[in-house]
């Protein structure tokens, strides 16, 4: 895993559930405003998503929190989704500013939305595939 890691430095990308209907929206939602195609992306369902998630440690069936990485570094729960909105351009960057918010306040703010994410957004019956136009948007088996 640590050569597999060691290529994907210098890749900013996001690993997100691709059953969660929220999280899938937040993959919408990057896709959508990311018009320089800074990020790729990768399903924690994923060969790749899977092998991450283990790699760092975390449970690969309940996704706890996407990942996102930028310049290399790895961020997760409130600070991957600062760390995103830091790299869009205009306005949306100062939704970053969730980064600044004290450890003990963030994290279980965002324990309680993801544990709760399928039942208050929903749940799809199968893992997000994208098709043609955004399979090259996904790394080499990301989804």
């Amino acid at each position: 895993m640590t050569e597999q890691m060691n290529a994907l430095v210098g890749q900013d990308f996001i690993v997100f559930d691709g059953e969660c209907v929220l999280c899938s929206g937040f993959f919408r939602f990057m896709v959508a405003r990311d018009k320089a195609q800074r990020f790729k992306f990768v399903t924690a369902q994923s060969p790749l998503g899977q092998r991450l998630y283990s790699h760092l440690g975390l449970p690969t069936r309940d996704f706890e929190t996407n990942l996102v990485v930028t310049d290399g570094v790895v961020h997760q729960r409130l600070d991957a989704f600062a760390a995103a909105m830091r790299k869009l351009p205009g306005g949306w960057r100062i939704l970053s500013v969730c980064r600044i918010l004290p450890r003990i306040i963030k994290d279980p703010l965002y324990r309680v939305i993801a544990k709760n994410r399928y039942a208050i957004f929903g749940r799809s019956p199968t893992c997000m595939i994208p098709d043609k136009a955004l399979q090259d948007r996904f790394l080499l088996e990301g989804f």
